[in-house]
Order: structure tokens, then C-alpha cells, then sequence
């Protein structure tokens, strides 16, 4: 035999690479329903897609997500020798395009939807390749924009259904004023506290004090800096109102420049999300929230599903001040926010909240033998045109049975039979999958007949 199947060719192994995944149709239908929905919701609030290259030049992304970050990156040499690696997230790609394309408007508020990739071991929720789902205001110092972003985050929890949710959030000039209460002069130092406490969801209190207790010694850390990090975390762990919240933090580290201005930051970012619509029961001030990437210059912010707890955050962002000035020697200020859409959907599936979906057709047009061929393809035209997706059987003279066999495999909740008797009287025969009902209407009325179906399924 010639040809791929011939005898010289062995069978290859399907299989894909560990932390990856294939997306079949059940799994697709309702994560592109998602990510619609999470669109409609960036749109709403005047942002504008954009999309870049998944590879870029290493140099593009090396030195501005900190040492941990970079570990993970999917770094190689391309068949020209250059040194590239697939993109981590898409933060850094926007602040290429904003240096870049000068004419850009600003404030640019754009979102982007994409997948990202990173070397990391797999868990629940957590792969090597997922996508993330991006907006962000670049160009303001306006506050407005940090808490457009809450109000962005409440807006997507309440279009995916979640009702549980808790936005965790705190200012990265906390720890600055901090820094100087523990009067510490080296800040990598301070840094190396502070990638410590950002594992305070994944290791615990007990896990970030032995880490902390490991930074002794480095840099000025002492012990009583290490009861002072521990006291100042314990802050957010106290039943206190969003209010007197930030009169607490301001207690402890207001007495520095940089602790004071964090301290009002949180505190205008609070008014402003409040005015916004974003009610207190979801917010959480967190002196623990650090976020990990080294680019974070003020607002940090992540979101956590109440009801999977362990799960981790589904969204994600903060203030970058300084990151676009690398590229472009400007001080171009900007803010964003990330939804993790596989961590989400993953969320939204434990918590029963993704409405399953194998198919994207809402109808099967069924086909009897070729003489009723046109007829059948008229009834789906009038179907599409009445905005109802519907798909037509291919195989004309196979068996009802084996048609409605389909369907219902499928998912598609209506059959169309538009038969010889049907075609004659120009009638179709709608039938409810779910229900086992139907009824016969004319062909005219049949997508209004089809949309009262789907809406009382």
C-alpha cells in the first residue's frame, strides 16, 4: 500500500504533553458562551480587543516578572537562533505595543483574550497552557481606573453566575512603609519578604513565618522585623469593617511616607468601587495580597470563590506604574485586571454553575430522502434567518431514529421534521427533545415557534 498508511509507517501514538489539554466540543460550547460574556462585560465598560504574537523576543520579557516567574518560562532558540519564549501573560506584550505604536490613544483601554504558558507542575485548576482574559487603562493615574477594575471584577463574578465571591485587596505602598518601619535599607531584602508572604494562601501563616525565619539575617531582617511582618498580616484576619480597616493599617505603617500615601490609595480605591456599585460583602482589604510579579507599583487585587476554598484566584491585577517606561523611557502610568478562564471554569464546574453544552446548533433540521432536500434546507434557512442555530442532517434517507438518536447525543433540544406530508402543506414538525412533545406549525412561523421552545426548556 502507498501513501501515510503504507507499510513502512507504524502507528503513532495519539497522546498530548502533561499540563495540556485538548478541548473537545462539550468542553468548548460553554467555555466560548464564557468567554463571550466576558466580553460583552469588558465592552460595556469601553474597552477595545486587542491581540499579540504568543512568542517574543526573550529580552522582551526577561527581568520584569522576578526571578520565580521567570522560571517557569517556555524559553528556546528559534530555527533563525534568536532567543525567544512563549509569552507568561499578557501584560508585558501591551506594554510593548504601547511603546511601540506611539499613536495609540491614551488612556488605552483595551482587553485582550489569549493563551499563556508556563512551566509549571499541573494541579486542580492549574495547567501549563490556559488562557487568560485581560483589561487594562493605560495612559491615567486616576484611581478611577483601580476601581473600575473592582467594578469590572464584580461585573464578571455576577455575569457567570457566582454569587459567593470575595475581592481581596491592598496597595503595594503598604509594604513599602513597612520596608522603613522595620528599617530595613536593602530592598531586596524587602522584596524577598514580601515573594514570602505572597504564598500566605498556598502555605499558611506557619509556612510564610518558617520562610521568613529563613530571610534572618539577610540584608537586616531581624527577629523582631519578622513579629512585626506577622502582626502586620494579622490585620487582615481581624473583624474589622472596610473602614476601620484602613484606620488600622494607617496605625501601623501610616507613620511612613509611603505607608500613609497606600493607606490613602486604598481608601479612595474603596469610595470609588463603592459608588460603582460594588457592595462591601464582596470586598476584602488583605494586608496579605501581595501579588508576585515584580512590576506591581500600588493597587493589587485577587478574587477568590468562596465556596471552593483551596481553589485559588480566578481573577487577578494591579497598578504598573513603572513597567512601559522599560520600553519606552516615559512615564506611562497603568492598571488591569485578569480573569484566569480556565481556573474559572474549572470553579464554575464545581460549583455546578456552567450550564452543560455539547452542541452550538439549537435545532437538527431532519432530512427524509433528496426529493424533500430543498424543503428541508428552506426550513433551515427560515430558522437561521429567525437568529435559531441550526444545523441539517447530511445523509439523506437514513432513519428518523437514527437522526433523533443524534440529536439527542448531541444535545441539540429540537428536531425539525419537514417530511413529504410536511413539504405538501408547507408545516413543520417541531419536536422538544427534553420533553418528548411537539406540534406542527407553518413554515412561517417557525423560528418564533422554535424561540418559545428553546425558552421554555
Amino acid at each position: 500500500m502507498d501513501g501515510l498508511l503504507g507499510d513502512a509507517m507504524p502507528l503513532i501514538e495519539p497522546r498530548i504533553l502533561k499540563g495540556f489539554r485538548d478541548y473537545l466540543p462539550e468542553v468548548m460550547v460553554p467555555r466560548v458562551r464564557l468567554l463571550r460574556r466576558i466580553a460583552e462585560v469588558f465592552e460595556r465598560f469601553g474597552f477595545e480587543p486587542l491581540d499579540t504574537p504568543s512568542i517574543e523576543y526573550a529580552e522582551i520579557l526577561l527581568g520584569k516578572l522576578g526571578p520565580e516567574a521567570e522560571k517557569l518560562f517556555y524559553r528556546f532558540q528559534d530555527n533563525g537562533g534568536r532567543d525567544v519564549a512563549l509569552r507568561y501573560e499578557l501584560t508585558i506584550s501591551l506594554a510593548r505595543v504601547v511603546a511601540q505604536y506611539k499613536d495609540v490613544p491614551r488612556p488605552f483601554k483595551r482587553y485582550q483574550m489569549g493563551p499563556v504558558w508556563r512551566a509549571e507542575s499541573p494541579a486542580r485548576g492549574r495547567f501549563r497552557e490556559f488562557w487568560q482574559c485581560d483589561v487594562d487603562v493605560v495612559g491615567s493615574h486616576s484611581l478611577l481606573a483601580d476601581a473600575e477594575c473592582l467594578a469590572i471584577d464584580h461585573a464578571v463574578m455576577q455575569a457567570c453566575g457566582v454569587r459567593n465571591y470575595r475581592i481581596r485587596f491592598n496597595n503595594r505602598k503598604l509594604f513599602r512603609g513597612l520596608q522603613e518601619k522595620l528599617g530595613l535599607q536593602d530592598s531586596r531584602a524587602m522584596d524577598a519578604v514580601m515573594r514570602s508572604v505572597d504564598k500566605f494562601d498556598k502555605i499558611g501563616e506557619a509556612g510564610v513565618k518558617a520562610e521568613l525565619q529563613g530571610l534572618l539575617g539577610h540584608g537586616g531582617f531581624t527577629e523582631a522585623g519578622l513579629a512585626i511582618v506577622l502582626d502586620f498580616l494579622a490585620l487582615g484576619a481581624r473583624e474589622l469593617r472596610l473602614d476601620e480597616r484602613v484606620a488600622a493599617l494607617h496605625a501601623f505603617v501610616g507613620g511612613a511616607e509611603a505607608g500613609a500615601r497606600g493607606c490613602a490609595e486604598l481608601a479612595e480605591v474603596l469610595a470609588y468601587a463603592r459608588k460603582q456599585g460594588v457592595p462591601d460583602s464582596v470586598l476584602h482589604i488583605d494586608p496579605t495580597i501581595v501579588r508576585g510579579l515584580d512590576y506591581y507599583t500600588g493597587t493589587v487585587f485577587e478574587t477568590f470563590l468562596t465556596d471552593v476554598p483551596g481553589f485559588g484566584s480566578v481573577m487577578s491585577g494591579g497598578r504598573y506604574d513603572g513597567l512601559i517606561g522599560l520600553f519606552s523611557g516615559e512615564d506611562v502610568p497603568a492598571v488591569g485586571i485578569s480573569v484566569g478562564i480556565d481556573r474559572l471554569i474549572s470553579g464554575l464546574e464545581e460549583l455546578k454553575l456552567l450550564p452543560p453544552a455539547r452542541s452550538s446548533a439549537q435545532a437538527l433540521v431532519a432530512l427524509f430522502n433528496a426529493e424533500i432536500t430543498p424543503y428541508a434546507l428552506e426550513v433551515a434557512g427560515a430558522l437561521r434567518t429567525g437568529g435559531i442555530n441550526t444545523e441539517v442532517w447530511l445523509e439523506p434517507g437514513a432513519k428518523l431514529q437514527k437522526q433523533l438518536k443524534y440529536a439527542s447525543r448531541k444535545g441539540i433540544p429540537l428536531v425539525l421534521i419537514a417530511g413529504p406530508d410536511e413539504a405538501a402543506a408547507r408545516r413543520v414538525t417541531i419536536k422538544d427533545m427534553a420533553k418528548g412533545s411537539q406540534e406542527v406549525v407553518a413554515l412561517e412561523h417557525a423560528a418564533a415557534a422554535a424561540r418559545t421552545a428553546l425558552a421554555g426548556s
